[in-house]
């Protein structure tokens, strides 16, 4: 881990030096943060609790104690992280710049390895910038939580580093926004082709598609008041081979295309921060989403599957007051709307693939209170998660009969930022 960071280092100091002889500006920065964290229950998350989503289902032993009933805690400095913004000669008339960051909580033998988080280059016309690289999906977009959870806001709130290329008009108050978005860290859940009763994160089903994730968008400016909305397209294929009725193999042609639905808005002063975003979301597992696809219909003689998206409406609101002492709310809900189309359920059974299908609702409210002063920030909040789950109705792929689940979070932050 030395090693990586003193290559990291090496590497910024070299490239400072030649930037300065070449009239390039740079700029360092960083942070050093530590989270501690408590849960009261078993959870659905990443990085080993640092990436909180939901409370898991209860599951029952022998004498009906709840296997996920047991607490759990942690304290981890991963979100550190190293980054050099980079202003560059004229590219004819464009304004050059590029940016690349990296913290420490990718994944390998250890969670403290080297991840990417930014690597992208912009040109900037003035009214119009272009953007290759990756950065932050543009459903994550200009409008996220302020909250101390890693997660920022998910699964409420899109959350997806991915490479793109994104073009963006501005004229006065107007900005319109086009990407064609591939997928890297942050991938779709598909069928596990070694065990196709399972789920599986892989960026092959949309790479298989050769059809990027298209987004559309339009936003509105003035002062501190933003609103706007975007379109998602999501094209991807779930497999290339199948098996059929003969126990023969054959290839198939299979693809769901899906479309998503996201408005924003936020208000900001020197005290103020108020935000909002809603988002009716099909098939958005590569954002952190809820929701997935399941199996429409079979062909009998090829296994050639027909698939329809499951529909999920999910909404967040944050309010955050003050500059030094700085208290705020976080609610979020989200609800699955079921299927498009009726599932193929044989015997009664559906087969679905995604992240949380056999979730009905969920409802998370959170409070914090952190002291802000230049460099530093420490913060501590606490957050109630609620989460319904229940069983599957093949007709319209919803959750009947649903109980409830909760998490009690708790989270304390200290951060160096430089």
């Amino acid at each position: 881990m030395k090693k990586y960071i003193l290559i990291f280092l090496c590497l910024m100091m070299v490239s400072g030096s030649f930037a300065q002889i070449k009239d390039f500006k740079f700029k360092f920065y960083g942070q050093i943060r530590t989270d501690l964290y408590y849960n009261s229950r078993a959870n659905e998350e990443t990085v080993d609790g640092l990436f909180y989503m939901y409370p898991k289902d209860k599951v029952r032993d022998e004498d009906g104690n709840d296997l996920n009933g047991t607490p759990s805690s942690n304290f981890y400095t991963l979100y550190s992280r190293l980054g050099v913004d980079v202003a560059g000669p004229k590219l004819g008339t464009a304004k050059t710049s590029a940016k690349i960051e990296a913290d420490f909580r990718g994944t390998g033998t250890s969670y403290s390895v080297v991840r990417l988080r930014h690597a992208y280059l912009n040109l900037d016309w003035g009214k119009s910038a272009l953007l290759l690289g990756q950065t932050w999906h543009p459903l994550f977009g200009d409008v996220s939580p302020q909250i101390l959870n890693l997660s920022v806001g998910a699964p409420f709130q899109p959350f997806s580093r991915a490479p793109q290329i994104r073009y963006r008009y501005t004229n006065k108050n107007f900005q319109l926004t086009g990407a064609a978005v591939w997928q890297s860290q942050y991938t779709s859940q598909g069928i596990d082709l070694d065990n196709p009763t399972k789920s599986k994160k892989s960026h092959e089903y949309l790479k298989n598609g050769c059809i990027p994730e298209i987004y559309v968008g339009a936003d509105y400016k003035n002062g501190g008041f933003l609103i706007g909305a975007g379109i998602e397209m999501l094209s991807m294929k779930p497999r290339k081979e199948a098996i059929g009725g003969n126990g023969k193999r054959f290839k198939v042609d299979e693809r769901i295309t899906t479309l998503s639905y996201e408005a924003h808005m936020k208000y900001t002063n020197k005290d103020w921060f108020i935000g909002a975003k809603s988002v009716l979301g099909s098939n958005l597992t590569q954002a952190s989403g809820l929701g997935g696809f399941g199996i429409e219909s079979i062909d009998e003689r090829t296994g050639e599957q027909k698939y329809t998206p499951i529909r999920v409406s999910s909404s967040w609101f944050n309010l955050v007051y003050g500059k030094k002492w700085k208290p705020g709310i976080f609610v979020g809900y989200a609800k699955n709307l079921g299927t498009s189309d009726e599932l193929y359920a044989p015997n009664g059974k559906a087969q679905l693939y995604g992240t949380g299908t056999n979730l009905d609702q969920l409802v998370t409210a959170g409070a914090e209170l952190t002291y802000n002063v230049p460099h530093w920030k420490f913060g501590l909040e606490y957050t109630l998660s609620t989460a319904w789950y229940g069983s599957l109705n093949p007709m319209n792929g919803k959750i009947k009969n649903a109980h409830a689940v909760c998490n009690n979070r708790i989270v304390a932050v200290a951060m160096f930022m430089f």
